[in-house]
């Protein structure tokens, strides 16, 4: 982390689980496990009809909440769908896009991808865009040329001063879920090369302005440990999330210096 220069955000990503009913019990006990001295951003990215009940719990403990998807479109006969516009009302600050879940079982591409994150932009809401390589990419020495491609799809036509708003969240596709980690080294590496390529379209002063986080299955017991990585400013969290005391350690393993 570089607290110097950007925000360190912890996001957890509650996927399909949880209700509406659950969630207030899950913000009192992960409030009592909290530090009392906030070192981050802490959000969490609900399914569509739990954001309200988020809202309303969340507030006591200064969580920020998150979508999980978002329709390209403004509005419409587009059944199923939710805009921009509907999470701006509703008083959501983040959302994910192009999670490999979205990308591998509903075919998103990273033009779409791109349309979601301006979607998101135009009403003042961060996306948290992701991406990542799969096992047979990185083994074939693909990664950085796989992951160049995807943030630059993403961002395309997007300007400096949205940039700015924007998360990028590495999430290696063969670490998502299985229990398998990046090493810290692993994770730095890739989320350094990020920074290089934000660099190289945007100049110096904005790459170092940008929150990247690492999201292969990052947990309480390895991420003091990618946190202490110059270019990791955070997490996007799968499973520890949906755990009080697991998404609480890693939020306090951002106060370290």
């Amino acid at each position: 982390m570089n607290k110097k220069y950007r925000k360190t955000v912890i996001a957890g990503n509650w996927k399909m689980n949880m209700t509406a009913s659950a969630v207030k019990p899950f913000i009192e006990e992960l409030k009592a496990e909290l530090p009392k001295t906030k070192t981050c951003e802490t959000v969490l990215c609900v399914p569509g009809v739990i954001i309200p009940a988020m809202l309303r719990s969340g507030k006591d403990a200064k969580i920020g909440v998150g979508g999980q998807d978002v329709s390209k479109y403004e509005k419409g006969a587009y059944t199923g769908e939710v805009s921009a516009e509907m999470l701006e009302d509703l008083g959501v600050k983040y959302c994910i896009v192009g999670h490999s879940e979205r990308r591998e079982y509903h075919n998103e591409s990273d033009f779409l991808v791109n349309e979601k994150a301006k979607a998101l932009l135009a009403h003042n809401i961060t996306p948290i865009i992701c991406v990542g390589e799969s096992l047979e990419q990185r083994e074939m020495g693909l990664t950085m040329d796989y992951i160049t491609y995807q943030v630059k799809a993403a961002l395309s036509d997007i300007n400096e001063a949205q940039v700015r708003k924007c998360i990028i969240a590495y999430e290696p596709i063969w670490a998502i879920g299985t229990g398998k980690t990046a090493t810290a080294e692993q994770a730095q590496e890739v989320c350094k090369g990020i920074r290089a390529i934000l660099r190289e379209k945007y100049g110096a002063r904005l790459a170092r302005s940008v929150t990247i986080q690492y999201g292969g299955s990052m947990n309480a017991k390895n991420a003091e440990e990618l946190l202490a990585q110059p270019d990791i400013d955070g997490g996007l969290i799968g499973g520890a999330s949906l755990k009080p005391k697991d998404f609480a350690a890693i939020v306090k393993a951002t106060a370290q210096e």
